[in-house]
């Protein structure tokens, strides 16, 4: 790319032609003041917080949108410069209620830094300042417009990133306000709850119901990991205070999800509501006791080595990590199991990663098959719901039952009639077949029509399915002729079909994290470590090796899958 010679605050620099001033200056390190700008958006110069000074140019022009030249000089703090970013602020503080005091986001709040930096210390104009709406009708946050600069953050991230255009501006001029849909209460919208919005608004106009008031960016921990909802592997950074998690965050530089986030990956581990098992349990006289980890553990030992290896099973939830699936794996197959299954078994045609998620941005054509986008794997949804709102590319369905993405779907057709779907997928210039774990007889169809037409990628099962694989832990579980079982559920959810599946044993070992239906039958509970808890990696569909960073600190009497595993696997020797 070609480069030019400009001139910023005086400081001479080589900056990329097409570049924006706002950008030139940030790569260099000058700090511009913006409101309405964020890096993963489109720049739109609404806020006009950015205005410099260019010589030659009339007027004070946006940094975010303005583009450099050969030999420009820019003056980002003029005279002229500074008392415009004074007079946008004024102008704002003006209008609607921004008494910081009472905000949870004071001290954080990117409108009140500006404030600051400026030396604003009262109001310059008249306030004619009247209530609007708070809207609390959503779950995990809340909409005071109150609080709100326009600055249309939300809207953008909503239509440019989520792809989901639920978030409008009605009204006109000083009555201009948030919208959703049709102007409808936020919990009767089409949101699907990503919180992206949440999160790129600068002011407390979004309030997160978990976190409000509950500390301050200088009194919060953040750690960069991984998201445990699916195989997706979003990056997430984890925001702690006092060992509490706060909050989830998508992390803006994770080349998977590039900040976006699911409701299941941003707020479902904040509500969780289930009861946390805290010490090792054995059955006694028919009832669950506390007990030492010595004693839980030999009793472990000795049930399973009593009832011998050719009836013994182990069944492990995929949301364990790679390290601790490789040490599950070589504990129980030493000893001889019967049976080493998986919580959420893998296909056998999706034992070998395939495919990128990258892939889905470039695509003109989605040919969905076996997978709801609008319920599991939602981060590549947004991904299709992108290309089919802001690119214009088709999506078509592949199913024998209603899917949640029908209402974008061009095209929906039964198994039967896949070679309707084959023809169209033909005829596009960047087809991607997106395929699940219910794919079922249509995909070996779709493979020998298209094999060298479409990019194939297999979204897999479980947060850490492809690890499981990898670990030869992808097979399903047999309960058939079984007297004990080993069940590593870890924090994952159980279900009645588990518990059906479970029903004969005569023994049951359960190593989880929250009480459940299964941990009241058992005869011997291991309590272990949520997901935030641990480190170690996952391995994402794409057959990535995620990094998963401990962001809270177990409660003493837990200990983690891999000590557990160790420890139980000394005594089986």
């Amino acid at each position: 790319m070609a480069l030019v010679n400009i001139t910023i605050d005086g400081r001479e620099i080589t900056a990329q032609m097409g570049q924006t001033i706002l950008e030139a200056a940030q790569a260099a390190g000058i700090d511009i003041p913006t409101l309405c700008d964020h890096p993963a958006l489109e720049a739109i110069g609404a806020c006009r917080m950015c205005l410099v000074e260019i010589e030659k140019q009339r007027n004070l022009q946006p940094a975010c949108t303005f583009r450099v030249s050969d030999g420009m000089v820019i003056h980002t703090e003029s005279e002229k410069a500074v008392e415009a970013h004074k007079f946008v602020l004024e102008l704002l503080f003006s209008e609607r209620n921004h008494y910081c005091m009472y905000c949870q986001m004071s001290g954080d709040c990117e409108l009140q830094n500006l404030a600051y930096r400026f030396g604003l210390d009262s109001w310059q104009y008249p306030r004619p300042y009247t209530p609007l709406p708070v809207d609390a009708s959503r779950q995990y946050f809340v909409m005071d417009h109150n609080r709100c600069v326009l600055c249309r953050r939300c809207i953008r991230v909503c239509q440019e990133l989520v792809g989901n255009y639920t978030l409008g501006l009605g009204g006109r001029g000083a009555k201009s306000m948030i919208v959703a849909d049709m102007d409808v209460p936020f919990g009767d919208s089409s949101c699907i709850s990503c919180g992206t919005c949440l999160q790129v608004c600068p002011t407390g106009a979004l309030m997160d119901r978990s976190s409000a008031y509950r500390g301050r960016e200088v009194e919060v921990e953040r750690v960069k990991s991984t998201c445990a909802a699916c195989s997706i592997g979003c990056g997430i950074e984890a925001i702690t205070r006092d060992n509490q998690l706060l909050r989830i965050e998508g992390d803006w530089d994770a080349e998977v999800n590039n900040g976006l986030l699911c409701v299941a990956g941003r707020f479902d581990p904040v509500d969780e509501a289930r009861r946390r098992l805290f010490s090792p349990l054995v059955r006694q006289n028919g009832r669950l006791r506390a007990a030492t980890w010595d004693e839980a553990l030999n009793m472990a030992a000795k049930v399973l080595n009593a009832s011998g290896a050719d009836s013994v099973a182990a069944l492990v939830s995929p949301r364990a990590t790679n390290e601790a699936l490789d040490l599950f794996a070589k504990t129980f197959k030493g000893v001889g199991a019967a049976n080493v299954g998986n919580l959420e078994p893998v296909p056998e045609y999706m034992a070998e990663a395939e495919g990128s998620l990258a892939a889905l941005d470039e695509a003109d054509l989605y040919l969905l098959v076996g997978e709801d986008l609008s319920v599991d794997h939602e981060v590549a949804g947004m991904a299709v719901r992108r290309g089919v709102m802001n690119r214009g590319a088709h999506l078509v369905i592949v199913s024998d039952e209603a899917n949640g993405m029908g209402e974008m779907a061009r095209y929906q057709f039964k198994t039967d009639d896949v070679e309707q779907a084959i023809a169209l997928a033909v005829g596009a210039e960047r087809p991607v077949v997106v395929y699940g774990a219910s794919a079922g007889a249509a995909l070996p169809k779709l493979r020998e029509a298209l094999a060298d037409k479409a990019q194939f990628l297999g979204l897999v099962p479980g947060s850490n399915g492809r690890g499981a694989v990898a670990a030869g832990l992808g097979g399903a579980f047999q309960p058939d002729g079984i007297k004990a079982v080993f069940a590593l559920i870890a924090d994952d959810e159980v279900d009645e079909a588990l518990l059906a599946a479970l029903q004969d044993a005569e023994a049951l070992i359960v190593q989880a994290t929250y009480e459940s239906p299964l941990t009241q039958r058992a005869d011997v509970v291991l309590p272990t470590t949520i997901w935030a808890e641990k480190s170690g990696t996952f391995t994402n569909t794409e057959g990535r090796v995620l990094e998963l960073q401990a962001s809270l600190k177990p409660p003493m009497s837990v200990k983690d899958d891999l000590e557990i595993l160790q420890a139980l696997a000394e005594k089986l020797a």
